[in-house]
């Protein structure tokens, strides 16, 4: 006897669903974000950050512009992995839906402002 249903096994999918690619995802979003800000960390070291000219003078170069962007989308990413988990661990119902629904929308409005701000700086804005 199996607690498998048929779809399931059809599948290959366990009780969760999708469960083991989750956490792989926030596992390899998690190594991103870190190498990335222990970049951005090493890239604000060198920097006068009372002067804006030398900051956007950084942003603007081609590299940091790309690697702030994968920061910022990497970041944005976990962090709504990390949400979406406690959402659905302590939400029931409507709130559930609602608060996935938010979740997911306040993450990329975030993500794709500081996209915008950083594509606005490194292009002469």
């Amino acid at each position: 006897m199996s607690l498998r249903s048929p779809l399931s096994k059809v599948l290959g999918l366990g009780a969760a669903g999708d469960g083991p690619a989750h956490w792989w995802s926030q596992r390899v979003s998690a190594v991103g974000t870190a190498l990335l800000g222990l970049w951005f960390i090493a890239g604000l070291v060198g920097l006068d950050l009372g002067d804006r000219e030398s900051v956007v003078r950084w942003v603007a170069e081609p590299l940091n512009s790309v690697l702030l962007i994968l920061l910022v989308v990497t970041a944005s990413y976990h962090s709504h992995l990390g949400v979406q988990v406690v959402i659905e661990d302590y939400s029931r119902g409507w709130s559930k839906v609602v608060g996935l629904v938010a979740a997911q929308f306040i993450h990329v409005v975030a993500a794709g402002v500081a996209v915008v701000a950083i594509l606005r700086l490194s292009l002469g804005g």
